[in-house]
């Protein structure tokens, strides 16, 4: 009993970082509708803030911590407000959701341009003498956690009497429901978002800086993970409550500091459990917890008034033009194959080559958010099971490679399938939040299992040999990635126009219409789900074939994450972003590297900085979502055929004009009603 209560002694001081994560996440969530995936990465700025000033530069804590939480965080929040989510508040949800993962990508990254690249080992809490140990009979904490606990406490305290005694805390839960509803009853509905996003910009710092210390080093991705314990503890309140998410987060943290004491150190369920139970938690409670029914379905009342999205830019092409742009795509992919025989050289051979498997993998969302309207946050994990599966079959069995790539693109299909099965309850964000549940149970607790990849060092997918035909050739190699590549888009196509596409396009509109005329959801989301996570493990076992091996870092959830961030900024219902954007994840790094400006500070050249330049601008290019939920390159292309095609009318009708003067007048109307004279 002495231990157990040891156990969740020490638990407690993570559990309040927990609770206050969570209670930020409700908070924005409650008032402006936005699901902010993007609260780990405000964390980790404020974070990275207290480290920068109170570690290297030896500042005083309560100064370091004026600066990174006080005003830095509350700062945040406010500029994010009014940049964006103000003008977000009545978008799809989609376009919220969208926009939190362009954040995600995007602010980590503008961190690591400002502090540079050197770790930030060891770092300090707000606690003046960390070493000190408080002691209670048998029980103790250091200094840093009873901070935690004593900060926590006074932190929902006065939230309570926020929420429940003032003006403020009243006008912020009636414009959860309607922020244009609300306005006619003269509430302030930008004014009332500010101060929520403040707020919650504040828990973020707050929890950051309290999280630090509990690290090696200060990390983003350590956040992101973090903020996973703080969502499921945000869907034990039901996204509402902020008592029972506190609860949760407090619980969380304690459950997961006993498992760590009970469980043995080197037992396979150990290793498992303990890294995957706030994952597995968030799934389970998105599945079964009764306040999360109905809410992801709750809608503006006032929704309805928003216009319709543009129309795609094949309705205002004309026949002329589409066979003009068939044949440009045609000589441009015959000029790409034979300069890909003849100029390339192994460089670039390779990075097309690249370029092309991941246009294959990035397909998959093409399929499951462009045709299907859900976000998914685990296509780095099904390209993952493809890769994987694809040399475990190739190394224990003996199997060709080429047809066991799509073994493997099968296997993840049936993941895919399996998943979406216990998903069919779940919709829009809750959906999203269940893939992301998935994919850090993948890549945290199976991934490192010898029976998926053979250890950290990966499993070996060598090079196809078909015949006569070697692989292992870089240029038959691009050529079979391009024959691939043609294939999935075309099935792509077809599936676009078929009856599985039209089912998709009745449930993107309105499910309960789509039902009135005998579309079966449960049919469209599974097949949905299981071509999305097929066509990415065909790319995935492409992937590592094209490296020689499947590794656990090629498969990270992080990448994923961009990915999402990549297709929806350039198109998320075109083949053809699809396509440019797996090119541009790696061309456009490695063309940044080449553009020297020296005249620029060294943290803005891109020269100096081009994987982290490209993420910002790719993170940065999400924001358009709401805007454009068609995409760059569809807005690009629509604006080019109508400038075109307003060209094109103005030619014909200076050619009528000129045809009309050189013709000339009528002879009876010049010669007057008298005839010729």
């Amino acid at each position: 009993m002495t231990d157990l209560v040891s156990y969740a002694i020490r638990g407690v001081p993570i559990g309040c970082v927990f609770a206050l994560m969570a209670v930020g996440v409700v908070l924005t969530y409650k008032t402006s509708g936005v699901f902010n995936l993007a609260f780990g990465a405000q964390a980790f700025v404020s974070a990275a803030v207290y480290y920068e000033t109170r570690v290297r530069h030896d500042w005083p804590i309560w100064l370091a911590f004026l600066v990174a939480v006080v005003a830095l965080g509350p700062a945040i929040g406010y500029v994010l407000d009014r940049a964006l989510f103000r003008h977000l508040r009545t978008a799809p949800p989609i376009a919220r959701l969208v926009t939190s993962l362009g954040l995600l990508v995007a602010i980590p990254q503008m961190v690591q341009i400002w502090f540079g690249n050197s770790p930030a080992y060891n770092p300090l809490g707000i606690a003046p003498d960390p070493g000190r140990i408080f002691r209670w009979g048998e029980y103790a904490l250091d200094a840093n956690q009873v901070a935690t606990i004593l900060v926590t406490l006074l932190v929902v305290a006065a939230l309570t009497v926020l929420f429940r005694f003032s003006a403020l805390g009243l006008r912020m839960r009636a414009v959860v429901e309607s922020p244009r509803m609300s306005e006619l009853t003269a509430i302030n509905a930008d004014r009332v978002g500010s101060s929520a996003w403040m707020m919650s910009s504040f828990l973020a710092g707050l929890s950051g800086v309290l999280l630090a210390p509990l690290f090696a080093q200060v990390e983003a991705n350590a956040f992101f993970t973090l903020l996973v314990a703080a969502v499921a503890a945000a869907a034990f309140g039901g996204l509402s409550s902020i008592p029972l998410t506190f609860a949760g987060g407090l619980a969380l943290g304690v459950l997961q500091q006993v498992l760590a004491g009970y469980l043995p150190s080197d037992s396979v369920v150990s290793q498992g459990l303990r890294p995957a139970l706030p994952f597995l938690v968030l799934f389970l409670l998105l599945l079964f917890w009764p306040p999360l029914r109905g809410i992801g379905r709750a809608a503006d009342p006032l929704a309805g008034v928003d216009p319709p999205p543009p129309a795609p830019a094949a309705t205002v092409r004309s026949s002329g033009m589409t066979t003009m742009t068939r044949v440009l795509a045609v000589a441009t992919v015959a000029g790409f194959v034979l300069a890909a025989l003849f100029w390339f050289d192994a460089f670039w051979l390779l990075l097309f080559t690249k370029g092309l498997i991941f246009g294959v993998i990035f397909l998959s969302i093409t399929v499951l958010t462009g045709m299907g309207g859900q976000v998914s946050l685990s296509q780095a994990a099904f390209a993952g099971v493809g890769a994987f599966a694809t040399g475990q079959l190739v190394e224990n069995f003996g199997l060709p490679v080429l047809p066991t790539m799509f073994l493997g693109a099968l296997v993840a299909a049936v993941v895919g399938a399996v998943l979406a099965i216990p998903a069919l309850r779940l919709d829009g964000l809750y959906l999203t939040l269940a893939t992301l549940a998935f994919a850090l149970m993948w890549e945290n607790v199976l991934v490192p299992q010898t029976w998926v990849s053979s250890g950290p060092l990966g499993v070996d997918v060598p090079r196809p040999l078909v015949g006569p035909v070697d692989f292992t050739d870089d240029r038959a190699f691009l050529l079979l990635c391009l024959v691939v590549l043609a294939l999935v888009g075309l099935l792509v196509v077809l599936v676009k126009r078929g009856t599985t596409g039209r089912y998709l396009d009745a449930l993107r509109g309105s499910e309960l219409a789509a039902a009135s005329i005998g579309v079966d959801r449960t049919r469209a989301r599974i097949t949905t789900f299981a071509l999305s996570a097929g066509i990415a493990g065909l790319g995935g076992g492409l992937l590592a074939s094209q490296v020689g091996r499947a590794t656990p870092t090629d498969y990270v959830f992080f990448l994923g994450l961009f990915w999402v961030v990549m297709v929806v900024t350039l198109g998320d219902r075109s083949v053809q972003a699809a396509i440019t954007a797996g090119m541009s994840f790696l061309l456009v790094p490695e063309l940044l590297s080449r553009i020297d400006l020296g005249f620029l500070p060294e943290i803005l050249n891109p020269a100096d900085n081009p994987a982290a330049i490209a993420s910002i601008l790719f993170g940065l290019g999400a924001l358009t979502y709401a805007k454009h939920p068609e995409g760059i390159l569809e807005l690009q292309t629509r604006r080019s055929i109508e400038r075109v095609n307003t060209w094109g009318a103005a030619l014909a009708r200076r050619r009528s004009a000129t045809v009309d003067a050189s013709d000339g007048p009528d002879p009876a109307v010049a010669n007057g009603p008298g005839g010729p004279r």
